[in-house]
């Protein structure tokens, strides 16, 4: 790798470690998906150092053309102003959820430590659109798909939770709130 491309991959490493950071970090949405949005942009430059051009090519199209921008309009239908409290009643999940994250990063960090693989010349088809396919297709076509049936309940599961429930829906739920409230009072007498 020349010094340029060492560089480029160092800027673009920790543009990737600063916009994952303020991704999770940022107490405001839309903050946090500008921050995902630099994360996205990098790890596409990344893909660009190792020579895996369609990689970041796909990156960028997919998931800052489609997925951040996405986020923003969710974000902005909602309210950009949106800003979670923070709860510190609740600090034994966070400090329970942090030595989770800790431990999954050293386990991680150890397993990588002793793997001893040696890096051999990739082949001419490497980063092509020939020698994707041939990947997802020929070796990870389980995968592949269990990915595609996961992503088809998600936008099922988002249409059925964002429709607008009618009018009539409404009183019925209102009538078996009133039920229950009955019902639970004749059962305290």
């Amino acid at each position: 790798m020349s010094t340029a491309g060492f560089l480029l991959f160092v800027f673009s490493a920790a543009l990737a470690i600063i916009g994952a950071v303020i991704t999770v970090v940022s107490q405001r949405p839309l903050r946090a998906a500008m921050g995902l949005l630099v994360h996205v942009v990098a790890l596409s430059a990344l893909y660009l150092t190792l020579n895996a051009h369609l990689l970041a090519v796909l990156q960028l199209l997919i998931y800052a053309g489609a997925v951040v921008v996405l986020f923003v309009f969710v974000i902005l239908l909602i309210g950009p102003a949106g800003h979670f409290d923070s709860n510190t009643d609740k600090i034994i999940g966070r400090v329970m959820g942090g030595c989770s994250a800790g431990a999954v990063l050293l386990l991680t960090a150890f397993s990588l430590s002793r793997h001893d693989a040696e890096f051999g010349p990739v082949g001419a088809d490497y980063g092509t659109v020939e020698g994707l396919g041939s990947a997802l297709y020929r070796g990870a076509m389980a995968p592949f798909e269990m990915v595609s049936i996961t992503l088809l309940v998600a936008v099922v599961g988002a249409v059925a939770i964002s429709r607008v429930r009618t009018a009539r829906e409404k009183a019925s739920d209102a009538a078996d709130a009133e039920a229950r409230k009955l019902a639970n009072a004749g059962g305290s007498n």
